[in-house]
């Protein structure tokens, strides 16, 4: 077996890093965007518009019940309370720690075997295609690892008052019944169709941003004694890093999440005033983009656009400080 280089951790202690530092990190930035995470998948879920101007231009007398960011948040507090932002979180922490866990690990080995060491800095000067490689395989394999809690926490999240489930026991209970365990998996093929651009795209993007601000600070403070992580990058400007890798990857891959939303509902049970449910779920992918674009317009792919990007810029930005942060942390630690 051999030795890893001077000063840098052995296998065992880099995974124990990567895995602690990932969780931590998902459960942080899923528990701050929780409320605009909730909004957003009772956009997507809604068969019917989401915006006032959708229901003009279709002549469509039925109400919907969701049409604006602030009118659904105050419909929500108003019918279920504070509480009601926060619906979901417990299946989607359990989904978020194995899911970064899996995926700051899967990357890291990768990133690792494509520079030939496991350091910050040599990971930092992969070019943008291996980065994009390497996010995408490591969010397809977090992916397989938590998607059940993935699929409670949709369920979850869009079933609204009164609940059908109330805990999430009740409503692994009901899946496993009418589905088998195969609908625990209900939408994994989109959505594996859906995380390989988008996570190729969040960690490309950001590993792109980090190496473009690396040389700006070089140019602008050549002697500059501040401190700085690993990268020679503040906490503020890997924040800024990530909020903007989290914006480009989500702006292009919104419609296939929308997608994927439809696949996890299927048949559930909801209240009336929250409109028609999905009887019926697509043969697949294209099928389900085709038809949302032919019966409700390519609004319709769009559906919960803007809560879901003003989530994705701030949780892919403390997602990427809070695991950069505990990283250099538990590495000063266990090394």
């Amino acid at each position: 077996m051999v030795s890893p280089p001077t000063g840098e951790p052995g296998q065992v202690k880099r995974a124990v890093i990567d895995s602690s530092a990932g969780a931590i990190a998902g459960c942080v930035s899923r528990t701050v965007t929780s409320p605009l995470d909730v909004i957003k998948i009772r956009f997507q879920v809604q068969l019917e518009p989401t915006t006032k101007w959708a229901l003009v231009q279709r002549s469509l007398s039925g109400p919907s019940k969701y049409t604006g960011m602030l009118q659904a948040t105050r419909d929500i507090f108003r019918e279920e309370g504070l509480p009601g932002f926060w619906r979901g979180n417990v299946p989607a922490l359990l989904m978020v720690m194995p899911y970064t866990a899996i995926q700051f690990t899967v990357l890291h080995r990768l990133k690792t075997y494509a520079a030939g060491s496991s350091k910050t800095e040599a990971h930092s000067q992969l070019s943008p295609y291996l980065s994009y490689i390497s996010g995408a395989l490591a969010g397809c394999a977090a992916t397989v690892g938590s998607y059940p809690f993935d699929l409670l926490r949709t369920i979850l999240a869009s079933q609204g008052e009164p609940k059908i489930y109330p805990t999430m026991r009740s409503a692994l209970i009901d899946i496993i019944r009418t589905r088998g365990f195969r609908g625990l998996y209900a939408g994994l093929s989109p959505t594996l169709v859906e995380i390989v651009p988008y996570a190729g795209l969040q960690f490309g993007t950001y590993d792109t941003f980090k190496r473009w601000t690396t040389v700006w600070n070089h140019r602008r403070y050549p002697n500059s004694g501040r401190a700085k992580t690993e990268d020679g990058l503040s906490s503020f400007q890997l924040f800024l890093c990530g909020l903007a890798a989290g914006t480009c990857a989500k702006l292009v891959c919104h419609p296939l999440d929308v997608v994927k939303k439809r696949f996890q509902i299927e048949g559930l049970q909801r209240h009336p005033r929250y409109g028609a449910r999905v009887e019926q779920a697509y043969r697949n992918m294209f099928d389900g983009l085709r038809r949302i674009l032919k019966t409700e317009g390519a609004a319709g792919l769009y559906k919960g656009i803007i809560p879901s990007t003003v989530k994705a810029a701030p949780a892919g930005a403390v997602t990427f400080v809070a695991y950069e942060i505990t990283s250099d942390w538990l590495e000063s630690i266990l090394t």
